[in-house]
């Protein structure tokens, strides 16, 4: 394996002529150089590859024993740009060869415990400073030489956890989680997106130390979730998040859900058939097109997440004794959006997420067509952009182990796509507007600008949403009667 495992980089000619360009500009000063991190962990995994979306840009992370001056001297004489905004932390960055490269001095910081920002010192030895590193698979490093005979560095057993499926910590759990709590939210994103378990003593050191995760920043936290969530299987980061007790911290309303019995009986709860519908809505992507922006993607997967957040505090019993949860999309946006408010998300990814969570029962009025056009019009007019997003999570939620009423529902989803379709072959639904606009209303209405022309508008577009598109006149027509009854 050691012979072979850098084949998936070392055969990108271009990645291979960067790293001996690199490691002679350093080798000829007298310095070692590493490639580290998680393209060495990737490559090895065979997902270093064109079209693996492993590392789209191939940037590249590296260690040495030069220090940081020396590096950005090195860097000055062959690099493209340097910037050195890192390098208080021992770290040069630069635009070499057209990639974009980190260089780190050898650690061996030491941490107060209150935060997870380290006092900084700079080592003397490779095995030092990878002993310091999150994972053992990610603590694997790449000697490179000036002549390309690049040669694997293992000091810590990394590629018996990589060949495991493993995640563990070089050093013991509880001290590394200590030094850095976000290395267990980073567990479980690297759980989604190598699919690897962790081992024992991880899991129990995670359990134990699942409040530590208070002293990371929201931001921070955000960033890991976020990858967590664009993972291959971001349903199994969220779990382990979950069975650790991590979600208590960041993600509250997820655990919630295990308290609630689905009203459908097909699973033993809503939080098991909230992770089946991210599962199903990260299975149906494809349906959004052949690239899709990682934002979208986000959304989607985070609104997937959450369309059921506000069931536990809206679920009542009948006198029969089944459950409801009336109005529960209504509480879940509301609850959806507090949370990203919390994490600090952006304002558009918080209104989105929010929205479909509020729509993602709209569906379920629609049934053979019952539907008029007016109904349609207002389902496309309320989703806008969204409406992609909101068919998927309509498709996703569909989680019923009864094959008939599985089958129905499919056939309605399919059937008002095709209404969809043929309205807007009709009428340009995505740009519902009224017929005549504010100038026009003034005009017509010898109105000023105020609050009246709003008031006029509003009838028209609602006046649009139920008849279509009218002509100018028949327009006008309308106005003047609506506003002769005001």
């Amino acid at each position: 394996m050691l012979a072979t495992a850098w084949s998936a980089v070392k055969d990108d000619d271009r990645t291979d002529r960067t790293l001996t360009a690199l490691a002679e500009a350093f080798v000829s000063r007298g310095h070692r150089l590493y490639l580290v991190g998680g393209s060495v962990r990737d490559a090895l995994l065979g997902r270093l590859t064109p079209d693996s979306g492993a590392v789209p840009e191939f940037d590249l992370d590296f260690t040495t024993d030069a220090r940081p001056d020396v590096v950005t001297a090195i860097l000055d004489e062959v690099a493209e740009t340097v910037w050195d905004t890192g390098i208080e932390f021992g770290t040069v960055s630069a635009m070499f060869h057209g990639l974009i490269v980190e260089i780190t001095t050898f650690r061996a910081d030491a941490y107060d415990g209150a935060s997870r920002n380290p006092e900084v010192t700079f080592g003397d030895t490779l095995d030092g400073d990878l002993v310091r590193r999150d994972f053992r698979c990610n603590a694997i490093a790449l000697e490179l030489s000036a002549d390309g005979d690049h040669e694997l560095r293992d000091p810590l057993n990394g590629l018996e956890d990589l060949a495991a499926g493993v995640l563990d910590t070089p050093a013991a759990p509880e001290q590394s989680f200590h030094d850095d709590p976000l290395r267990m939210l980073r567990a479980c994103r690297f759980a989604s997106q190598l699919g690897f378990s962790v081992a024992d003593r991880v899991r129990t050191a995670m359990t134990d130390m699942a409040d530590q995760i208070g002293r990371i920043t929201a931001e921070r936290v955000a960033a890991e979730l976020n990858k967590l969530m664009l993972g291959a299987e971001p349903w199994t980061g969220l779990d382990m998040m979950v069975e650790t007790g991590l979600a208590d911290h960041v993600l509250p309303e997820l655990p919630a859900l295990k308290l609630t019995q689905d009203e459908h009986r097909q699973h033993k709860d809503v939080y098991a058939h909230s992770l089946q519908v991210l599962r199903n809505a990260t299975e149906l992507e494809g349906r959004l097109g052949d690239e899709v922006p990682d934002e979208a993607r986000l959304v989607l997967r985070w609104a997937a997440l959450m369309h059921d957040i506000g069931k536990p505090d809206t679920r009542e019993f009948t006198d029969s004794g089944a459950v409801t949860f009336h109005h529960h999309e209504v509480v879940g946006a509301r609850m959806t959006r507090r949370r990203l408010k919390a994490l600090k998300y952006p304002k558009r990814q918080i209104q989105d997420i929010g929205q479909l969570v509020f729509l993602h029962m709209r569906f379920h009025g629609y049934g053979d067509g019952a539907w008029t056009d007016s109904a349609v019009r207002r389902y496309v007019a309320d989703a806008g952009d969204l409406l992609p997003q909101l068919q998927v999570i309509v498709r996703a939620d569909c989680t019923t182990r009864n094959k008939r009423k599985a089958a129905r529902l499919a056939r309605a989803v399919e059937d008002l796509d095709t209404r969809i379709v043929e309205l807007r072959e009709q009428e340009d639904l995505d740009a519902v507007r009224p017929d005549l606009d504010g100038n026009e209303i003034m005009t017509i209405l010898d109105l000023p600008p105020g609050p009246a022309v709003g008031k006029a508008w509003a009838f028209l577009k609602e006046l649009r949403l139920d008849r279509g598109p009218m002509d100018r006149d028949e327009a006008i027509a309308e106005l003047k009667r609506w506003w002769g009854n005001q």
